[in-house]
Order: C-alpha cells, then structure tokens, then sequence
C-alpha cells in the first residue's frame, strides 16, 4: 500500500509467539494452554493501535527477506500500516519475540531484535534523505519510536536535523533497555512513556508511585514524562505540574502489548486535539480493554 503516513512508528518490527496459560506458573511449569504468532515488537504494536484510531501509520524498522519477512509485511498491511519504508535486508533474518504469560503475569520473555539491531542508521534512509524528510526539509509530524534501537542510534537521533521538527514519542521497550532514553533526558526532547520500574531505572534510584517518577524524570531533564504503574495510578508531568489518573479494574487475561496500547492510544488523543486529562483518561481506558483481552491482537 501507497499513502502518506499520519505517524511514523520507528524500533522493532518482528513475529510475537506468545504462551498464555490461565494457571499460575513459576519457573519449571508445564501446563496446558494457547500458543500464537502475531505481528508484534514495540513499533508494530503501537501501529496496530494507532490503526484502530483511524490513523495511517508508516513504520521504519528491518524486516529480512526470509519467509518470515515476506509473511510479516504481508500481515502489517492487511493491519492497514505502510510497509514501504521498511529496509528489507536479503542477509538477516526477521527479528522475533517469545513471551510466557500465566495468570500471574509474564512469567518470561526473549527479544531478538538483532537483526534491528545490526541494521542501524539503515532503516532511517528515507527520513533522513528520502521520500519522507531531509535535513533541508524535516519530516514534521508525530514519531514514535522505540528503545530496541541501540544507545548509539538514539544518541544519533538525537542530534540529527532531520528529526529537529518531530513530535518525538518514545518509549523503552523494556526495563532492560530503559536506560537507553538517556539521551532525551539529556537533551530535553521528546515525551516519555515508562512504567514505573523503567522510571526508577532512568532516575537511578527506587520510586514508589507513578507521580513522583513522572516528576522526578522532568527533573531530570525529560520535557515530559508519562509513567505507569499497572492497576495503579499513572501519571503525566511537565514542568507546568503532574496529573494522575486510576485505571479501570479488569480482569487481566494477558499483558504483554499494555503498555504500547496506552502509549498509542494516548498520541492517537492527543492527536484529537484532547487535552492532556482526557488524553490520559482515554490511554488507559484502552490498555484496560486490551489487557482484558476484549479487543483483539
């Protein structure tokens, strides 16, 4: 498919396979329950959300053009995203995720996100000097973009002129990547989507509540932050203040995807044109549903 995007949605673009079993599990267990492959990684789920808003979204990330690959972008635009931008490398294999969940939660997960990873600079060819922006002509729309890049790319991004007129929206994939965001609390860009262990992380010390996170990471130097906690409060600061909301309770039937489901749902608000209380409101009114499984993956 052809089109101009509403967003681009930049980081990982791979095959979930996901195990979900309605028992507790701990490590060591063996019980019965669903297995699945989906279109997932950090962007893709963001772009899958963003779609079901009404948005186009255009994703830049690596994508091989092994089998996996072509069954891939053949399901990201079924989805409705705009897959022409991916780099598409004849040498490295589709990226794939693998998660167990229980009913207590995820129990464990692997990213294999290398061949993203290896790619590099590569996969921003058309936003740096291409069909959709230029240092001469930067693409001035919404980016979202996601911590499975490397420390160094982002550090990159950071600086280059082609991202200078972006509405930044960044998001750390995981606890174990949260400190690669550094770079924006550095540089005083981009707005911040955490939970509250990722928060804890980038400030370097424990926090026991999403509003203090969310300010300490304005503090810190983030033009503003969006910290979530699961069932708990989730706030938003600036440097004009915090606001914090309760999500819904539900019954959780699965987690792995909440937080880019409240990540997109958000930018898809505020977007709208919602103010930031409504947009906050919004955000976790969709991660509940998702995470109580009434909205499909």
């Amino acid at each position: 498919m052809s089109s101009t995007p509403d967003i681009l949605c930049i980081g990982s673009v791979l095959w979930d396979v996901i195990g979900r079993s309605a028992s507790h599990m701990r490590q060591g267990s063996d019980v019965p329950g669903r297995i699945t492959r989906l279109p997932g990684g950090v962007a893709m789920n963001i772009a899958m959300t963003l779609t079901r808003f009404g948005l186009t979204p255009g994703l830049l990330s690596a994508v091989g053009q092994d089998p996996n690959g072509h069954e891939l972008v053949d399901a990201c635009e079924r989805l409705g995203c705009i897959t022409e931008y991916l780099y598409r490398s004849e040498d490295l294999p589709t990226d794939m995720y693998m998660a167990v969940e229980g009913a207590n939660g995820l129990i464990a997960a692997i990213a294999d996100a290398h061949s993203l990873e290896q790619s590099g600079a590569r996969i921003l060819a058309p936003l740096i000097d291409g069909p959709l922006g230029s240092a001469e002509n930067p693409w001035t729309g919404p980016v979202a973009l996601d911590g499975n890049l490397t420390l160094g790319l982002l550090e990159e991004i950071v600086r280059l002129p082609a991202f200078a007129a972006a509405d930044l929206r960044i998001a750390p994939a995981s606890p174990g990547k949260a400190e690669r965001l550094t770079p924006f609390l550095r540089a005083g860009r981009g707005v911040l989507y955490v939970n509250l262990e990722e928060a804890g992380l980038l400030c370097m010390q424990s926090i026991d509540n999403s509003s203090d996170a969310a300010s300490a990471l304005v503090a810190r130097g983030a033009s503003r932050a969006l910290v979530t906690d699961g069932g708990k409060p989730a706030s938003d600061a600036t440097s004009e203040g915090v606001i914090s909301e309760c999500p819904p309770e539900v019954l959780v039937t699965r987690v792995t995807g909440a937080g880019d489901t409240f990540m997109a749902a958000h930018i898809a608000a505020e977007l709208r044109g919602a103010d930031r209380a409504s947009a906050l409101h919004e955000a976790l009114a969709a991660a509940a549903t998702y995470v109580s499984g009434d909205v499909t993956s």
